[in-house]
């Protein structure tokens, strides 16, 4: 990332924010930005839902869906051609903005292509959102800021892995404790 850009963590964003006037805009995807984002901010994603129609991008989308889509809950998306634009509707090129994502990943891209467009007063999270201590930031939607980024199966996990456990637990028991019935029920033909 460019000289120019600020690194910074939650508590130095929070005092961009209130202290310096910066703007948050917020560059991830709608799924996450609806679970919840800092209030006030602009949602401007960097990367847009994928939906175009050709072979190879109908075998990427059957292949993520079925890993990453399903799994983490994460959308299938392509880089949105119209970032730079649509921030430039909303911001002047001397406004002062914080940039947010998820891991600090798409943010610090994001600050790059602004730059690059000839913003000048550019920070961001750099370790996003997910490190941002709860309750720092005033928020919307139903989840923590630092949960956002999770949706899939992933956020069953726990529950499964304590449901999972208890069946092994049991059967080690019952195979202990019940050596001989266990051997007739199982291990017998």
């Amino acid at each position: 990332v460019a000289a120019g850009i600020k690194y910074v963590d939650g508590e130095e964003a929070k005092k961009l924010v209130t202290e310096e006037g910066y703007s948050v805009v917020d560059v991830r995807d709608k799924s996450q930005f609806d679970r919840a984002h800092i209030k006030p901010s602009t949602h401007v994603p960097l990367f847009t839902v994928n939906t175009d129609g050709d072979i190879s991008t109908s075998i990427r989308r059957v292949m993520h869906n079925g890993f990453a889509g399903l799994f983490y809950g994460i959308a299938f998306t392509k880089p949105n051609s119209n970032f730079v634009a649509d921030v430039e509707r909303s911001f002047s090129k001397d406004s002062k903005l914080l940039l947010v994502c998820q891991e600090g990943l798409r943010s610090g891209q994001a600050a790059e292509k602004l730059e690059e467009a000839g913003f000048r007063n550019l920070a961001f999270i750099d370790n996003g959102l997910q490190k941002v201590k709860p309750d720092l930031f005033a928020t919307e939607g139903p989840k923590q800021l630092q949960d956002a980024g999770k949706a899939g199966l992933v956020t069953i996990q726990g529950q499964f892995s304590v449901v999972l456990g208890a069946i092994l637990v049991s059967a080690y028991l019952f195979l202990t404790l019940f050596p001989t019935q266990a051997e007739e029920l199982f291990f017998k033909k």
